[in-house]
Order: C-alpha cells, then sequence, then structure tokens
C-alpha cells in the first residue's frame, strides 16, 4: 500500500531510505528534502508492508499523462523480494499515467528492464557515469 509520506521528511527513516536512491551524498538527500517539503508537485509516497514503510518512490508530473520517478528505494534487507516492481505497479493503478519515465545509472538498470521498462543509453552524461533513460508504456499492458 502507498501512502503519503511528505510530512514524515524529518524523520530519520524517511531519510534513511530516501538516501539510498541518491548519489551518496549529504548534500543530495538535503536537497532531495528540500524539493519534497517545497514544491507542491513532487510527490513522495512510502510502501507499506506489516505496518513498516519498507520503500519509497518520490515522481512527478512530466506532462498531463506522463510521471517521471525521480526517487525510488527499497529497504536492503526488504530487497529482491518484488517491492520495488509492486511500488511501481501501485504507482500505476494510483494515477493511471500513460507514461512512466525514470533516469538512472547502471547499478539500477536492470531493475527497469525486468519491470518491463524500455532502456536506452543516455551515454556518460556525468564523468564515468553512464546513464540510461527508461520508459514504461502503460497502454502496452491492456493489449496483453
Amino acid at each position: 500500500m502507498l501512502i503519503d509520506i511528505k510530512a514524515k521528511l524529518d524523520e530519520e527513516a524517511i531519510q534513511e531510505l530516501l538516501g539510498w536512491s541518491v548519489f551518496p551524498e549529504p548534500e543530495h538527500l538535503e536537497r532531495a528534502v528540500q524539493r519534497y517539503k517545497d514544491d507542491a508537485s513532487a510527490k513522495l509516497l512510502g510502501y507499506v508492508s506489516e505496518d513498516e514503510i519498507i520503500g519509497l518512490i518520490g515522481y512527478h508530473y512530466a506532462g498531463s499523462d506522463t510521471i517521471e520517478i525521480d526517487h525510488i528505494a527499497v529497504d536492503p534487507s526488504e530487497r529482491y523480494k518484488g517491492y520495488g516492481r509492486g511500488i511501481i505497479l501501485e504507482l500505476l493503478e494510483l494515477e493511471k499515467p500513460a507514461v512512466l519515465l525514470a533516469e538512472t545509472d547502471e547499478e539500477a538498470v536492470d531493475f527497469y528492464r525486468s519491470s518491463r521498462f524500455t532502456v536506452e543509453s543516455l551515454g556518460e552524461k556525468y564523468p564515468g557515469t553512464e546513464r540510461f533513460k527508461c520508459t514504461y508504456y502503460a497502454d502496452e499492458d491492456d493489449s496483453e
């Protein structure tokens, strides 16, 4: 189940979870927290399992029917159990976008690939770091 967790942004557990989805520098986490606090269009939802928030997804609308995922994370002790995919499926059900977009690095690209996203390389956007654009077309599910 996804719930709005913007009001919990000052909680250590939420910041730790968000920290798993940002470049490992304190400034990046601080910027992400501030963005969710200041920007009403930036949504942050927590994934609840057995009364505990074990994952989160942060996103914004990048068009009327397109959502861009800014952050997604699952507690390391709960990874590889399908929760990441569950978060995406719940977001699709909740918001019903036509398209989901995400940009990621090599470390997370297989997650998106296995979640039926189309993946294309954006090249080396930052020195030594290849980035990938991941696109999920929700209407393709309707045709199956």
